[in-house]
């Protein structure tokens, strides 16, 4: 059988509860070699307690988790990694508790600074490291054992967007060497493009489970904020005259930083360059314009509206 055939991480039924509170609610989540799985959901859905459960610092109530291989994780939270002694101090000393040799866990810790941007930082107290650096390392130990199941809890949470783009470029590599990547996060314009599969937790239950695209298919039509001209003064542009010359392109609307200003919502079936192009040819002119809610973003409080009504 070939290795992306089996599952590098597989969830079956789990039920996780904390007193009175159902965390884990019966969930189900498959993950396999080379590929980055986003695990998206609102604070208080389960994602870290999941995450937990498939590392084995959790054990759940009820369900199974089989994984195979090695597995890293990139906690959440702070407080993981020895303040008082050094960036590469801290990997070579977790690089001996998992098993390495000291020499090699030398070697490892070397690379892995440098792959995380920390190579000049590496005598440094950790103490004295930024946050964002103590994620970037937090990053490092997760792979001193080549793991075959990589664990992301909120990596990119609080990086700087060149500490993020390095951090994902760097997990890309690693799936496309055949490591399995659950990568939970709230950023969630940040999968696109990156992750393969998407789950998307609430309450503690699994509601959405598909590619990023489908999870996009999930958005309601897009609106955009829009400012808008025309050559003659005297019949500056209102909501009527738009919508006349959008015929059935879009819905147009008065918006509310006044006179000029309106929201364009384009139909399901017309892109938002149509619904420009028919106001191009009716003599008017889109002078700026922003997308009021990233399809992504949109399709999650889309998700999450559902499932609370």
């Amino acid at each position: 059988m070939q290795w992306e055939d089996q599952a590098a991480v597989s969830v079956r039924g789990v039920v996780r509860r904390f007193g009175k509170k159902t965390a884990l609610g019966g969930v189900d989540l498959e993950v396999r070699p080379g590929e980055i799985h986003a695990l998206l959901g609102p604070n208080g859905a389960g994602k870290t307690t999941l995450t937990r459960i498939i590392c084995g610092l959790v054990d759940p109530e009820v369900g199974t988790v089989h994984r195979s291989g090695t597995v890293g994780l990139v906690p959440s939270g702070d407080r993981t990694l020895y303040l008082r002694i050094s960036g590469r101090e801290n990997l070579i000393f977790f690089g001996r508790l998992n098993g390495l040799r000291t020499r090699a866990a030398k070697r490892r810790a070397d690379d892995l600074l440098d792959a995380v941007g920390l190579a000049e930082a590496a005598k440094i107290p950790v103490g004295r490291y930024s946050h964002g650096m103590q994620k970037r390392l937090s990053v490092a130990r997760a792979l001193l054992t080549n793991p075959s199941l990589l664990l992301v809890d909120e990596a990119t949470h609080d990086l700087d967007p060149a500490g993020a783009v390095q951090v994902r470029r760097l997990v890309e590599e690693l799936a496309e060497r055949g490591t399995a990547v659950l990568w939970t996060t709230q950023r969630v314009e940040e999968i696109r493009g990156f992750a393969h599969n998407v789950s998307f937790l609430l309450g503690g239950t699994v509601c959405f489970v598909g590619t990023v695209a489908e999870l996009i298919a999930r958005a309601p039509s897009q609106r955009y904020a829009v400012s808008i001209r025309n050559g003659n003064p005297a019949h500056a542009p209102d909501a009527a005259r738009l919508q006349l010359a959008l015929g059935i392109a879009a819905s147009i609307s008065a918006g509310p930083d006044g006179p000029g200003h309106f929201l364009l919502e384009p139909a399901p079936s017309h892109a938002f360059g149509s619904a420009i192009v028919r106001l191009a040819e009716a003599g008017f002119v889109v002078t700026a314009c922003r997308q009021e809610t990233a399809e992504i973003e949109s399709a999650f409080l889309a998700l999450t509206a559902e499932v609370a009504a």
